[in-house]
């Protein structure tokens, strides 16, 4: 644990700065980054918006121009053809390549957002990330992925049921669904994401990163400290895999996977090395 993710653990969720954490994630994969050159990209990006953002009519309008700078006149966009690539998931390759996933392409819009005072929200929706604004009739929710484009009710609900393979979404759990995320989960889903990613490449010490990562920003995760100790069974680290599934097992005594559980502890006790 180093002390910029220490500082994030302690935090409240809504304190925590969504752009700068989504920074000290990437700076885990460039440690030379540098965190204030990519912050002040996104003042330029502002700063560009400002004057457009006092003419318009009302928070509808700048919605569009900001959705119009970043998409159509930036040419932000999803990578739709290696959506699974890390680098989608570092606010820094975002930025340098115009390219990412739901959740990276919606913390650029969040953090201009936020510099310029439009009241968007970040969405935990099921399978792709979303962001909302507030109206006066209701909410609009926008697909960062698919260049901001607007998302009606029918679709909201086609997608969560699709995502929860359930026959029916009514109204009450939408709503549930469409709550704003603070910043602490936007960080735990990046995070989450990169995992994945990097599971599927098999970069199992990567993989081990982000799940450390994991562990520091939301101790109260019994699923995370599991993983972290999976992981480090899987990389040889028997001491460190006994101590986080011991004390996954300690968590949760009634865990589905406890037998399992119980099982890989025996491993990495068996090939823990001992003292004569």
């Amino acid at each position: 644990m180093n002390e910029p993710w220490l500082n994030l653990r302690h935090l409240d969720d809504t304190d925590i700065p969504l752009l700068s954490a989504a920074l000290l994630i990437a700076k885990d994969e460039y440690p030379s980054l540098s965190l204030a050159d990519y912050e002040a990209r996104l003042d330029q990006f502002a700063n560009e918006l400002r004057g457009p953002f006092e003419n318009a009519a009302d928070n509808g309008a700048r919605l569009s121009l900001l959705n119009r700078f970043l998409f159509a006149e930036m040419g932000f966009a999803g990578d739709e053809i290696d959506y699974f690539d890390p680098r989608n998931n570092y606010l820094n390759d975002v930025l340098d390549r115009r390219l990412g996933n739901p959740i990276s392409l919606a913390v650029v819009q969040l953090s201009l957002a936020q510099r310029l005072g439009l009241p968007l929200n970040g969405v935990s929706f099921p399978g792709h990330f979303l962001v909302s604004m507030p109206m006066e009739d209701g909410i609009v929710v926008l697909d960062p992925f698919h260049r901001g484009r607007m998302l009606d009710l029918p679709e909201l609900r086609r997608r969560a049921r699709q995502e929860l393979s359930t026959r029916s979404v009514d109204d009450q759990r939408l709503a549930t669904l469409l709550e704003p995320a603070d910043h602490r989960a936007i960080v735990i889903r990046m995070l989450h994401n990169l995992k994945v990613s990097y599971e599927r490449r098999e970069a199992w010490d990567k993989a081990l990163r982000c799940t450390d990562r994991l562990v520091t920003v939301n101790p109260n995760s019994v699923a995370d400290l599991r993983d972290r100790g999976l992981l480090y069974l899987r990389l040889e680290h028997y001491g460190a895999a006994a101590t986080d599934l011991k004390r996954y097992l300690a968590l949760a005594p009634h865990a589905d996977d406890r037998e399992e559980i119980n099982a890989q502890v025996s491993q990495a006790v068996s090939k823990s090395p001992r003292l004569h």
